[in-house]
């Protein structure tokens, strides 16, 4: 069977990369025709400018920002941002208290409430509960002594079926969703129990009546509370801001930062309110949050969409005690509070204790909606909430007239390395210069379709890395051609010198092109943002290069070695023997030299 010659070889390597161009090319003008990609690469802040948004900490009365939380709220910013798919944002301190957030263009909405919102996710118990949808206050003579209006309830328990020696089974704790209730996240909090008995119930709703339900001596609030779930916690003052409170209005919940150390009257998604202890599991313990279809008990994927949370070891230990010291407690103190943003998501009961601290949020999520939660999650809990202060267009830190330049000095180093080429190796050099044609269009391609599908942008530190990258690529070039020369000045052919040389140069450039690919991830992942932009750019173009010196510039080469006017080493093709000082003889093979002008042909492949 024969083998194909390195002329097929370099015919079907130059056809891949046509593809791969007409691909690329294809894949743009799709995105530009039925999508919303652009015909040329987006801009970064520092060239086009677009919109600087001051976030303001919001905290409890007396307390003071300090640069830890302020640092902490910085880098969880920069993960949300870059989460988002927001390319090219800055996020700064301003002073000791405001952060500065600057994004290019305009922001959405959905990217100004995941910078802003903290998204805190806590875990308090329920002191207290009633609905929160005022109702007229009955005159003395139409009722006497109010009556209490049953507490919300549900049920923890393992699921049927489960294996009492595996502990797999699942407790479920599902909240009936209220008729009030607008709100897409009446949820089902999940808890895996290593107890397989008892059933999946849960039924917390608020009732119609505004009347509250506390347990005895709810409203004593003359002791010191002695943990999170004592009722000493709802002192009299407590006691009247949780009746007064009206759910029904959007501005009833503060939107300062609560004190995890006290209690909190705040509302629930189902319109009802509620008096929480203090915090017991915090967002900080959430060690990681997924969103995806939630599996039934027979491991079938269901159309339900649920945020799956681990927590941390101490935040496993604690949300363990909180179970074992909850379900032995009457309702509504047996039931433990979702808190997000400070606002009850759901606020299920305990049946029996739940050792692995393993929980799921389900219920009324879009995919979406939930992956953006359960990213905000996962990123961590600011540690102080922020309002927006200000939002304000800002114009380009370097603009048009940078740019200009940057592209001018791109076509100076362009133009050098063109005029060293031809002056260097003749007609040889338009091969280098077609070889950076090439790399330029596929680098324009990449650049411009990952602004479409990753909302890349490119800044000024990317444009010098593409700059430079014009050195590096004439760099394997010229390393390939001199192994050429090398080989010719040795008494070879030029079609057995191209292949010889390519044997020998294609591991230097590989080795080359490693350094610039490992430089650039260090660089990439340890730098600033700033210096990002140059160490993709430095990345991207080193593997282009790799590509255009595999699939085009040898197999060009491979083909030109057979053309009359570089076979015979004419004075222009810039592989003349002669000039390159070759030896007079040709080595043919199997210890034979001949006068390199006897011309003898070599075979263009080996046959088995």
């Amino acid at each position: 069977m024969a083998s194909a010659t390195p002329k097929t070889l370099a015919r079907r390597a130059l056809i891949g990369i046509t593809v791969l161009t007409v691909v690329l090319g294809g894949l743009l003008g799709g995105s530009i025709v039925w999508g919303s990609g652009e015909p040329t690469p987006k801009l970064g802040l520092d060239l086009e400018g677009g919109t600087q948004i001051i976030l303001e900490p919001q905290t409890s009365e007396g307390q003071d920002v300090t640069t830890e939380q302020l640092n902490q709220a910085r880098d969880i910013i920069v993960q949300r941002v870059d989460a988002g798919g927001v390319s090219g944002a800055e996020v700064t301190t301003q002073g000791d208290r405001n952060i500065v957030v600057s994004i290019p263009e305009i922001p959405t909405q959905e990217v100004r409430d995941a910078i802003s919102r903290s998204s805190q996710m806590q875990f308090r118990p329920v002191l207290q509960v009633a609905s929160g949808v005022p109702v007229p206050t009955p005159s003395p003579s139409e009722g006497g002594e109010p009556g209490a209006s049953p507490s919300p309830s549900a049920s923890s328990s393992a699921s049927e079926g489960g294996d009492a020696e595996s502990g797999d089974a699942e407790a479920s704790l599902t909240p009936e969703p209220s008729a009030t209730s607008n709100s897409a996240l009446n949820e089902v909090l999940t808890a895996e129990s290593p107890t397989p008995s008892g059933s999946d119930e849960a039924t917390p709703s608020p009732s119609g009546s505004d009347e509250a339900t506390p347990s005895p001596d709810a409203t004593s609030g003359t002791g010191e509370p002695q943990d999170a779930t004592s009722l000493e916690w709802v002192t009299p003052e407590l006691q009247q801001q949780f009746d007064e409170l009206d759910c029904t209005n959007p501005d009833a919940i503060p939107t300062e930062a609560a004190d995890p150390t006290q209690p909190l009257v705040t509302c629930g998604d189902d319109l009802g309110k509620y008096i929480l202890g203090p915090v017991v599991v915090s967002g900080a313990d959430i060690d990681d949050a997924t969103a995806g279809y939630r599996a039934n008990q027979q491991g079938v994927l269901t159309s339900d969409v649920e945020i799956a949370l681990s927590f941390s070891s101490e935040g496993s230990d604690r949300y363990a005690d909180i179970s074992r010291q909850m379900v032995s407690l009457p309702p509504p103190q047996n039931q433990l509070a979702t808190v997000l943003d400070g606002r009850v998501i759901v606020a299920p009961q305990f049946n029996e204790a739940i050792p692995n601290g393993q929980a799921s949020i389900t219920g009324g999520f879009t995919l979406d909606g939930a992956q953006a939660l359960a990213d905000q999650l996962k990123f961590g809990a600011l540690p102080l909430s922020f309002q927006e202060q200000s939002s304000v267009d800002i114009s380009p830190t370097l603009g048009s007239e940078q740019l200009r330049y940057g592209f001018v000095a791109g076509l100076i180093g362009l133009a050098l390395v063109v005029v060293y080429s031809l002056f260097q190796y003749r007609v040889l050099g338009f091969v280098t210069v077609a070889s950076i044609v090439v790399a330029a269009l596929l680098t324009y391609l990449a650049i411009t379709i990952l602004g479409w599908a990753e909302n890349y942008r490119l800044d000024m530190a990317g444009i010098t890395g593409l700059i430079i990258a014009i050195g590096f690529t004439a760099d394997s070039f010229i390393v390939y051609f001199e192994r050429i020369r090398d080989e010719l000045r040795d008494g070879r052919s030029l079609a057995a010198a191209v292949e010889t040389a390519w044997d020998r140069a294609k591991r230097t450039i590989l080795i080359a092109d490693a350094v610039n690919v490992l430089a650039a991830l260090v660089l990439y992942v340890l730098a600033s943002s700033s210096v990002r932009g140059f160490a993709f750019t430095l990345g991207l173009t080193t593997v282009i290069d790799i590509i255009v010196v595999f699939w085009f510039t040898h197999p060009l080469l491979t083909l030109l070695a057979r053309r009359k006017f570089f076979r015979e080493g004419h004075p222009w093709s810039g592989l003349d023997p002669n000039r390159l000082g070759a030896s007079a003889a040709r080595y043919v093979g199997r210890g034979r030299f001949v006068p390199r002008s006897q011309g003898v042909r070599e075979p263009e492949g080996s046959h088995a």
